[in-house]
């Protein structure tokens, strides 16, 4: 009896955790180079930029930080050596954020 009650414990428990799973891969977006600004702003809205970067501005402007964090996506995009087909540069301040915008 106690080795039943002990089965179903853990089943139970197992499914718990089965239901906790990550998202698959093919949830996020792929990485690739996008045409322009505008098609980058319409899957990162606030822009993407490569751990540790900040924001550079000019003037009393506050800078972004709410851009994603994504360094792969930002070296599809960053126009510095051209590693992948159809890379541009997208980050054109060098400030390690493509495409910021509030």
């Amino acid at each position: 009896m106690r080795i039943k009650r002990a089965l179903i414990g853990l089943a139970a428990a197992s499914a718990l955790l089965a239901g906790t799973t990550a998202l698959p891969a093919d949830a996020a977006p792929k990485p690739k180079s996008y045409k322009n600004c505008t098609a980058l702003n319409k899957v990162y809205p606030h822009g993407v930029g490569k751990k540790g970067a900040k924001d550079k501005v000019r003037g009393k402007s506050k800078p972004v930080k709410n851009f994603t964090v994504n360094s792969k996506v930002y070296s599809y995009n960053d126009g510095k050596a051209k590693r992948y087909k159809g890379e541009r540069d997208l980050d054109r301040d060098n400030d390690g954020v493509a495409c910021e915008k509030r």
